[in-house]
């Protein structure tokens, strides 16, 4: 028998993974289910993104790459910084990693002793707490609910931090609740980490361009530029560019954090992809003349969705900001009667409802708030408006 270790008894499988799997395998019996559970953009990766990994390869580009990145790529990503987020990094405080979730993971366990505290608000994107608990950590996990709009308040924060405290994760827009902090709210959670100064800050900002209503994105390091040395920027193009398959992050941050992330990714997978790394230069190179469509499509299925399950009763939405999902409170579903007599108990329980209904979507527990669930509009608007309507049909026929 194996024995396997604490740490690794401590993560779990993706639960957007196991929701994913069960639709295939329902659809695969001829079952007509409406997928919302995958957090993947479902346009194609723009043109010349794929002609340069086309000839990336033709010129030979196949071989190993440096563990902290190719030099065309970290020149990118730096221009990029500049260009688009008025944020000025030397080449030696950019790495590159095989995606966004790499480059958490690397700097979790380059800094994180057992038992070191990492403040996560909730709800939260998996990966963040999983990579803390699998480093050793503890991850100290704040309910930010509905009626503060999924958002950490600056008392919170202040409330949590203690002498154990290393890090706090900030991903804005937010997955799942596709939350976006305003420079308001960012001035005064940064005004408590001032007095603060051993408290880390990651900032995932991989959906930065996904913003609805004419939202600009602001980061933290905007509002206070005087945190940069202590804040680990996490960046990439599988939302923006459509390319989740590529498998390409990347990090900024002070060039001591970098350097020892690069020395922990040298021993776990070594450079990424140099075909990838090809195509991600053209991809930050490239311009964002193909954004506008795709967030105005990404803004026509929220409303179109919202529409639907706004007027739900015992359902609560709040209109998402940013992102491309749509998360949900059923509580004032559960203790209803389902047509054939069943009880709701829980939210897996409405979810299970709402799959035989023609729609799947992930469990809010997935996202450590219950009881929620999460549904991605990451497909096409019809399916979207059809999915809404479905719900919307399941709910009235409960008692």
């Amino acid at each position: 028998m194996v024995t396997l270790s604490k740490r690794v008894q401590s993560v779990s499988l993706s639960a957007n993974a196991a929701a994913r799997q069960l639709t295939r395998q329902l659809k695969e019996q001829g079952v007509d289910i409406l997928d919302l559970t995958t957090g993947e953009p479902d346009f194609d990766t723009p043109q010349h993104i794929r002609d340069a990994a086309v000839e990336a390869m033709n010129n030979g580009e196949t071989r190993y790459t440096p563990t902290n990145g190719t030099t065309p790529l970290r020149k990118a990503v730096q221009a990029k910084l500049a260009r688009e987020n008025q944020l000025d990094y030397a080449l030696g405080q950019l790495c590159i990693a095989n995606g966004a979730k790499q480059i958490i993971f690397n700097a979790f366990a380059a800094t994180l002793n057992d038992g070191d505290e990492v403040i996560v608000p909730v709800p939260y994107w998996p990966t963040f707490p999983d990579s803390v608990r699998f480093n050793g950590g503890n991850a100290v996990l704040l309910e930010c609910p509905l009626e503060q709009e999924y958002k950490l308040q600056s008392q919170q924060l202040a409330r949590a931090i203690t002498d154990k405290t290393r890090w706090l994760v900030l991903n804005n827009p937010g997955n799942p609740s596709g939350a976006v902090y305003n420079a308001a709210e960012l001035t005064a959670l940064a005004a408590v980490l001032r007095d603060h100064p051993n408290v880390w800050i990651m900032l995932d900002e991989l959906y930065e361009h996904i913003l609805f209503d004419g939202r600009e994105h602001v980061s933290l390091l905007q509002v206070a530029p005087d945190l940069a040395e202590r804040v680990l920027l996490v960046g990439g193009v599988s939302k923006t560019y459509a390319m989740t398959g590529w498998r390409i992050g990347f990090g900024a941050g002070p060039q001591a954090l970098i350097d020892a992330m690069v020395v922990v990714q040298s021993q776990n997978s070594s450079g990424a992809s140099a075909i990838s790394q090809a195509a991600a230069v053209a991809a930050l190179n490239g311009g964002l003349d193909f954004l506008p469509s795709q967030r105005a499509a990404y803004q026509d299925r929220r409303d179109a969705i919202m529409a639907q399950l706004s007027p739900v009763g015992g359902i609560e939405v709040l209109n998402p900001e940013g992102a491309f999902f749509i998360f949900c409170r059923c509580a004032g579903l559960l203790g209803k009667t389902r047509p054939n007599g069943e009880r709701l108990e829980s939210e897996q329980d409405v979810l299970n409802y709402l799959l035989e209904s023609g729609v799947s979507g992930v469990a809010g527990s997935a996202y450590g708030l219950s009881p929620y669930f999460r549904l991605s509009i990451a497909t096409d608007i019809e399916s979207v408006r059809e999915a809404g309507k479905r719900i919307a049909t399941a709910c009235a026929a409960l008692k």
